[in-house]
């Protein structure tokens, strides 16, 4: 009788000691690759490059294409799509802006979340155009006021080809490439929105 009971026990407890191991391997496996390692996982979640760090915009008011100018900070409390480039707008231009509005639009209800900002850097601005094709696009006229600091935040590399992404607290985070699947940006955008308490 003796003999069983200790049999039974000793069954018992390798099974408590093989699950123990089944739920506490993985976990240390993990903490060491981690902290005792240098490898990481390669792949992101997200289409866009991040700029790290995020660049803090400078909270001023912008100058407007014909007039006017932005409100105080007209990189909060929304999120912004932007595009930096050359006022004539030539084909660059154009898909980076096209992709931008067919982006938001896209986002459905949650679009009134977003804005777009054309900064123009010169020979501002192709007026028809913008007003013709898109309604609504914030066009700041990058040769005046206080707009050269905000210009002088977005990396310079491949600028004309890029579309950027700031959060509603002003930060400069992600840059696309306006020439590749725009599929990648609203998939990023609505996990964004999806995540956001802001903006």
């Amino acid at each position: 009788m003796n003999e069983t009971t200790g049999e039974l026990r000793a069954r018992n407890l390798r099974t408590v000691g093989l699950l123990a191991a089944l739920f506490f391997l993985p976990l240390a496996l993990s903490f060491w690759l981690y902290y005792g390692t240098d490898w990481r996982p390669a792949g992101t979640v997200n289409h866009g490059e991040l700029i790290l760090p995020p660049r803090s915009l400078p909270q001023t008011s912008l100058p407007l294409y014909g007039g006017g100018a932005t409100r105080e900070a007209p990189f909060t409390r929304l999120w912004t799509l932007v595009y930096v480039g050359d006022g004539r707008c030539g084909e660059s231009c154009r898909r980076a802006l096209y992709v931008m509005r067919q982006t938001r639009l896209a986002l459905h209800k949650d679009m009134v979340r977003v804005q777009g900002m054309f900064v123009a850097t010169g020979a501002c601005c192709a007026g028809d155009f913008l007003a013709r094709e898109h309604p609504g696009l914030i066009v700041v006229d990058a040769g005046g006021g206080d707009a050269q600091a905000v210009l002088d935040a977005f990396p310079r590399e491949e600028r004309e080809h890029s579309i950027f992404v700031v959060d509603p607290l002003g930060n400069l985070m992600m840059r696309y490439d306006a020439r590749s699947n725009p599929k990648g940006l609203l998939e990023d955008l609505e996990r964004l929105l999806d995540l956001s308490h802001i903006g």
